[in-house]
């Protein structure tokens, strides 16, 4: 069964100081996004679509298109705000961040066709996470959708 990972990677990263989802963390310069791929594929994902603001398309081409694409179907999207519903353009149209994870969604709606499970590029979900997510996606009736949760104390 063909499965997307929708990583949402918009984030403008004004605390951190810059782009934490290309910041490397690995002993041989990996990103977080990488250990997140490489598990998702491991759990059988077929497709990664990265959700990025538009200026930073050629910085995630680059730096992780280049080293992904040849091992999993890779595409991009823009969050921007041309298909919010018109009744709400007028209150957002001097916002500069990303309106949220809802958005991010429907932007990639025209990329995401098959049953698809949504992470943020600069959090480590680890491999168990992807499992289940992946085994989910496999039996899920036509309009469900499902989280993956862990209790606090483990």
């Amino acid at each position: 069964m063909k499965k997307t990972l929708l990583i949402l990677a918009a984030g403008m990263g004004s605390r951190f100081g810059g782009l934490k989802q290309i910041e490397p963390v690995g002993p041989n310069g990996e990103f977080i996004i990488d250990y997140s791929i490489y598990d998702a594929k491991q759990a059988g994902f077929t497709k990664v679509v990265f959700l990025i603001k538009e200026e930073n398309y050629e910085i995630f081409k680059e730096t992780i298109g280049k080293r992904i694409e040849k091992y999993i179907k890779t595409e991009y999207v823009f969050q921007d705000n041309t298909n919010v519903p018109e009744e709400f353009k007028k209150e957002i149209e001097q916002r500069e961040k990303p309106l949220g994870t809802a958005h991010a969604i429907m932007c990639a709606k025209e990329k995401v066709k098959e049953p698809f499970a949504v992470i943020n590029a600069d959090d480590f979900y680890g491999r168990d996470a992807y499992q289940k997510a992946s085994d989910y996606l496999d039996t899920i009736p036509k309009d469900h959708y499902g989280m993956v949760g862990y209790r606090i104390i483990n």
